[in-house]
């Protein structure tokens, strides 16, 4: 994979079409709004609603323009083998030393999320994972250790 693709699953890709519309669309009209009202309170210099808006402008800005710049680069994955696993796939795996359940969605860095148990396939643990079968065991390397997992399912 080129290092210029930003992968990503069809829910991520889904996700970043969805925020860029509303950046573009209300969210500019609001601020727009906002900056309109803050100006018509006069002394710009001393104005904090004005010196707000700007900033959360600025950074609304910058934000469409980097979701321009991934959906341009985007690979969408669409796996249907679930004999290994791929980016777009969950995983159910075995913590052996705590014989523990734990279930991933392997995705793309740009859709990672931990609280919603989506990792990165650039992880050590989601690098760990590509390519590998059920049953097989996987060792990853972590900060606060040697951690093994048995690899129950593979789901899309």
């Amino acid at each position: 994979m080129s290092n210029d693709e930003i992968i990503l699953t069809p829910e991520g890709l889904r996700n970043l079409e969805q925020e860029l519309e509303e950046l573009k669309g209300p969210r500019r009209r609001e601020l727009a709004s906002r900056i309109k009202t803050a100006i018509s309170y006069g002394d710009l210099k001393e104005n904090s609603e004005y010196h707000s808006a700007k900033e959360e402008q600025a950074f609304m800005e910058t934000r469409i323009l980097t979701i321009e710049q991934m959906l341009k680069r985007a690979k969408v994955v669409t796996n249907m083998d679930t004999s290994k696993v791929q980016v777009g796939m969950t995983v159910v795996l075995n913590d052996i030393e705590f014989a523990e359940k734990i279930e991933y969605k392997i995705v793309g860095a740009a859709e990672a999320d931990v609280n919603e148990n989506k990792i990165s396939y650039e992880s050590p643990l989601g690098q760990a994972l590509l390519n590998r079968k059920v049953g097989d065991v996987i060792t990853v390397n972590a900060p606060m250790g040697v951690i093994e997992y048995k690899l129950l399912e593979i789901k899309l």
